[in-house]
């Protein structure tokens, strides 16, 4: 069999991760124009959106809402800038915000600021009547990028014609995907994840099948495999850019767990040095971090878990606490914001904004807002029907899980 040597590209996403990272202790807004000059590849407005100051720009979007009213919803995710959630009507986490996005049976029109993987639950889940809008077509997401269709169905041949009858094999899908990836699970009797509930869907996926195929973040992977006493050497990593993703034969036949080779771009920043120095500087700290950190980071951490949970610890800790967070920079600011009776920081002395998060500059707000105010909807995000057919089986077997 002639395999195909693929070569390794890096997602522009992950590229310009440090475009916006700043030692200052607040990251300044600025006018998209002045983003621009970082040299982003970001979707083009119209020059008169690209040179309005912050302060125009909230004026414009406050009359462009109020002559919306109830027909349009903004949706912000935990890791947006704060120019942009302080627009959202409802923010959370991914999945938390297209299952609210399904419930405003109201708005015709839905605003998703978040990245495409998110818009494209978001549309799988509402209403065929409503549009789900994703103000900058650029926001993709760099884990999501990290799992193509093409790849991941080149793996599960691969898998299924060197494993034989051993390849009973069950697919797991962060939400941190694409609808592609998501059908193929809901079409070979898999299943969605989220950060939160990942161990139950392991537990799921294990009472039907001898391994797990775990798309597309190792690190969310290999944490929740240990977690569910899975051995390091009963899993392997799946290289797309290698034969047989660079495994032999023997070790995928003896691995419970296929990590496909995936990860974050912000939560492996963090580091055990890191941690290291907070605890030295703060002997009484209590470091959380995203389970989408490496193996090593969430074992050195007093406890790891998913944004909400995050945001639990935080909310719940006693007055006067030191808490270290490992997650992305805008969230961790915000929940120093909100607590200001506890002592909250990153454990990353350079901030890091998630770059694609990033890309949703109130300018592009501004404008779907403008466009809709004049019967134009941009930048809408659809499905194919079969693909968010199968998606919702996938997603579907989820919600009973939990």
């Amino acid at each position: 069999m002639v395999v195909e040597q693929r070569i390794p590209t890096i997602p522009i996403t992950e590229i310009e991760q440090s475009a916006f990272c700043q030692t200052d202790d607040e990251l300044r807004a600025k006018s998209l124009e002045d983003e621009f000059s970082a040299g982003v590849r970001w979707q083009k407005l119209p020059v008169s959106y690209m040179r309005m100051s912050p302060e125009e720009l909230d004026e414009r979007i406050a009359e462009a809402r109020a002559k919306l009213g109830d027909s349009a919803v903004i949706l912000g995710h935990h890791y947006q800038r704060d120019e942009i959630i302080k627009y959202a009507d409802y923010r959370g986490d991914s999945f938390n915000l297209s299952q609210f996005a399904a419930s405003q049976k109201n708005a015709e029109n839905i605003i998703f600021c978040g990245v495409h993987f998110m818009a494209e639950t978001a549309d799988i889940l509402s209403a065929p009547y409503q549009s789900v809008i994703l103000p900058n077509l650029a926001a993709g997401c760099s884990m999501a990028d990290m799992a193509r269709i093409d790849d991941v169905l080149d793996c599960w041949d691969d898998l299924h014609d060197e494993l034989g009858d051993d390849g009973d094999i069950i697919p797991i899908t962060y939400m941190n995907s694409t609808a592609a990836i998501k059908a193929h699970c809901g079409r070979n009797g898999g299943i969605v994840c989220t950060s939160s509930n990942a161990p139950a869907t392991f537990e799921w996926a294990l009472e039907r099948g001898s391994r797990i195929l775990f798309l597309p973040d190792q690190h969310l992977g290999r944490n929740t495999g240990l977690k569910m006493g899975i051995s390091l050497d009963e899993m392997v990593v799946w290289n797309p850019f290698k034969p047989f993703g660079g495994n032999s034969v023997e070790e995928l036949r003896n691995a419970r767990l296929i990590l496909w080779q995936g990860h974050c771009s912000v939560h492996t920043r963090f580091t055990v040095q890191q941690i290291e120095q907070a605890r030295a500087t703060y002997p009484d700290v209590h470091v959380v971090v995203h389970p989408e950190c490496t193996m090593d980071v969430v074992q050195a951490a007093d406890s790891n878990g998913s944004t909400e949970y995050i945001k639990r610890v935080v909310a719940d800790a006693a007055p006067g606490s030191v808490i270290a967070v490992g997650t992305e920079i805008s969230m961790v600011k915000r929940l120093a914001a909100e607590n200001p009776d506890k002592t909250i920081f990153c454990l990353d002395s350079v901030v890091c904004p998630c770059s694609t998060m990033y890309r949703i500059h109130p300018a592009y707000l501004s404008w779907v807002l403008d466009g809709l105010n004049e019967g134009v909807v941009v930048n809408r995000i659809t499905v194919d029907e079969d693909t968010a057919e199968q998606a919702r089986v996938s997603l579907d077997r989820m919600l009973a899980v939990v």
